[in-house]
């Protein structure tokens, strides 16, 4: 796609997965802060287990996003954009991708190393990556929540900047993600 001129709006299923991946990660975060703090009981063995499940699936979505990515052009930055903003945009947003591959993985890590089974939605077996091992299992649980707590941090700097760009700015940063980019 090199000689095509960038849409002004993303596509259907950009702005599809964006939102569904972002609500699915606030709730993730949200879920994750909270359980870890419940005591052992049937319940918080649902809701981890739902979590680890949904925590899979958001990894399955943002490697289809990333797919998607590379194979359909994004809509060009507006050309008012300053130079040091269109490189944060570029490092944020490759950062959040990173992080947001990088999350469901370590998840993923923290658990085959517990040598818990678990299944996908309770019909799936998850494969274990590596073996039980509870040097493993502490190493990627400090992991898991440095991400979540970097990722926080940084889909706090992607929210407020989209918000700038449209109260302050008020440009079409944050319209073309709802599909108004030509607004």
């Amino acid at each position: 796609m090199s000689n095509q001129t960038a849409p002004l709006a993303y596509t259907r299923t950009a702005i599809t997965l964006h939102w569904l991946i972002g609500i699915a990660v606030l709730g993730m975060l949200s879920a994750g802060f909270y359980m870890t703090d419940m005591r052992i009981s049937p319940d918080k063995l649902k809701i981890y287990m739902l979590h680890k499940s949904v925590g899979l699936s958001i990894l399955a979505l943002m490697i289809f996003r990333i797919v998607w990515r590379l194979t359909h052009r994004p809509p060009a930055l507006p050309a008012s954009l300053p130079n040091w903003q269109r490189i944060a945009s570029y490092v944020s947003h490759g950062l959040l991708y990173l992080l947001l591959i990088a999350m469901p993985l370590s998840g993923w890590l923290m658990n085959s190393a517990s040598g818990f089974p678990t299944k996908l939605f309770g019909v799936l077996p998850f494969p274990q990556l590596i073996e039980k091992s509870q040097s493993a299992f502490e190493f990627w649980k400090y992991s898991h929540g440095v991400i979540a707590f970097s990722l926080c941090g940084l889909i706090g700097i992607h929210v407020l900047a989209a918000l700038k760009h449209h109260f302050i700015d008020k440009d079409i940063i944050l319209r073309r993600m709802l599909g108004r980019g030509n607004i």
